[in-house]
């Protein structure tokens, strides 16, 4: 009986520590429609179009109150393009901002948590 129970809290353990920094996703609404999935998973930020699977946030470290990170993508322009990048989030939305040539050209979207 007591292997028994040292088995199910070792297996307990085990699948604890598989999850341990992952977040479950939220779901946010971009452009009036595109879902976007927004999680944090080993303390990095991921923001993934839905529909198609294209990551925006690209693992974004955490910065203060929100993240921050430099290989963030925009869907709407070429893939090869990376910009420095910062999200914050509030109870029902997050604002993200995408800035190239330092701080120079910076665009931002608010989206709607779903």
């Amino acid at each position: 009986m007591k292997q028994h129970i040292f088995s199910v809290a070792i297996t307990t353990l085990a699948a604890l520590a598989v999850t341990a920094g992952t977040a479950a996703a939220d779901t946010y609404v971009r452009k009036g429609s595109q879902a976007i999935n927004v999680a944090v998973k080993g303390g990095k930020l991921y923001c993934t179009r839905a529909s198609d699977g294209f990551e925006m946030c690209n693992g974004m470290a955490k910065s203060g109150g929100g993240y921050a990170g430099s290989g963030m993508k925009h869907p709407d322009m070429p893939g090869f393009m990376t910009f420095n990048g910062s999200v914050s989030m509030a109870a029902s939305s997050l604002t993200i901002k995408g800035c190239a040539i330092g701080q120079s050209m910076c665009d931002s979207e608010t989206w709607t948590k779903k």
